[in-house]
């Protein structure tokens, strides 16, 4: 929650008032849409103080954060905001004669960061990664990427040949009308996002009566607690649990919402050949497009709607109809940018690994919702039994996902 250059000096004063004496890198955070966007400025005034210049030795690591602002702004609008920053953070570092390393805080899904890591090296803007790259590898992606010898080089050389073949074999910078309409759908995604998520008032209701959010504190999930303060809305919830609710039904929402509408108003304007030319010739925008496909091939429209009959209230489950019909229509825009016929058409070894999957996982989506059925209609009597059963299900469909956490 980096936001103003007196964040990052504060931590050298206590540095200093701990008497330590060694040039420790701070590394500031900017993770929310409002400090992606400001980014560029605060870093610029702070690299104007010739006393931070001397203390830095003229190197800077920054770091971008891609969980909190998917769940603030929604993702669509939280990539753009991601790549600006990185565009500009890079110029005003080469201005300014400081040796940057941009710092990825990725997670493992899609809302985090999380995809194929050579394609995403490739899709960062061109010059980002000339001073080197500095990446987190979170949850469950650390035991995948680096669980056993063999596989844990194979990914550290597809780092290197990444970050290689970004600074030799730079993409080309974009076009100005594709920023343009860029721009303009980040624009329309983020106020359809908040539209649905902060303005609608049953939607937090419908969010905790579908998803087994209100029993994620049960499972060992990670290093921090699920929320920062109890209780309130959304804005409480970290990003982790609030990604994996909507993973356990099925309905992959925070990796779509908002990219549903703004696909939807440009293409309506008549201008889905310039968004087929971006996929085809804009990395970036390509690697969005194929990360969308691959997360809303997982989703499962008749998985989440189990759910919602099984334990959301009639008078909620009108809006379950709502999100799955635009799940469907992501679907088909999806398929109208990338020509293909069906999702993954284009990568066949990923559905095959989904069809293998999908048999083991689909009953442990059933088991779930009728556990937590019983659950919370009888808390009072709910065995350790059934708590475990729970837990058991949620590590299962976690793992049959694989890009959760």
């Amino acid at each position: 929650m980096a936001s103003e250059p007196s964040d990052i000096l504060a931590v050298t004063l206590l540095l200093q008032d701990a008497g330590v004496r060694e040039h420790f890198p701070v590394v500031p955070l900017f993770e929310t849409l409002s400090d992606l966007q400001q980014a560029s400025v605060r870093m610029r005034k702070l690299w104007q103080v010739e006393w931070y210049r001397d203390y830095c030795q003229q190197r800077q690591q920054v770091m971008i954060g891609y969980s909190d602002s998917s769940k603030d702004a929604g993702q669509l609008a939280a990539v753009w905001a991601q790549y600006q920053a990185q565009e500009a953070l890079t110029r005003d570092a080469e201005e300014a004669g400081i040796s940057l390393v941009l710092f990825h805080g990725r997670g493992g899904t899609v809302g985090r960061g999380g995809g194929p890591t050579h394609r995403a090296i490739l899709a960062q803007p061109p010059g980002s990664v000339a001073g080197g790259l500095r990446v987190t590898e979170q949850g469950e992606m650390i035991r995948f990427k680096f669980g056993q010898p063999d596989i844990a080089r194979r990914n550290l050389k597809i780092y290197a040949a990444a970050v290689l073949e970004a600074n030799l074999l730079p993409s080309q910078p974009p076009q100005p009308d594709w920023r343009e309409r860029m721009s303009e759908l980040a624009a329309a995604g983020v106020a359809s996002y908040r539209a649905m998520v902060k303005d609608t008032p049953d939607f937090v209701r419908y969010f905790r009566s579908a998803t087994p959010e209100s029993e994620l504190g049960k499972l060992a999930l990670g290093s921090r607690p699920a929320r920062r303060k109890a209780g309130g809305g959304i804005e409480t919830l970290r990003a982790i649990p609030w990604i994996f609710a909507w993973t356990q039904i099925r309905l992959m929402l925070p990796a779509w919402l908002g990219s549903d509408q703004a696909l939807q108003q440009i293409q309506q304007q008549g201008k889905l050949d310039q968004l087929r030319e971006m996929y085809e010739q804009w990395p970036f925008f390509r690697t969005y497009i194929d990360m969308l496909e691959m997360v809303v091939s997982k989703a499962d429209a008749g998985i989440a709607e189990y759910y919602e009959a099984r334990l959301v209230e009639p008078e909620l489950q009108p809006l379950g109809s709502q999100l799955r019909l635009r799940l469907e229509r992501v679907k088909e825009q999806v398929l109208a940018i990338n020509g293909q016929q069906a999702l993954l058409d284009n990568h066949p070894i990923l559905r095959d690994s989904m069809t293998v999957r999908d048999p083991y996982t689909d009953p442990l989506h059933y088991l779930q919702a009728e556990l937590l059925y019983r659950e919370r209609q009888h808390p009072e009597v709910v065995s350790q039994i059934v708590e475990q059963a729970i837990k058991v299900t949620m590590a299962g469909i976690a793992a049959g996902m694989r890009n959760t956490g």
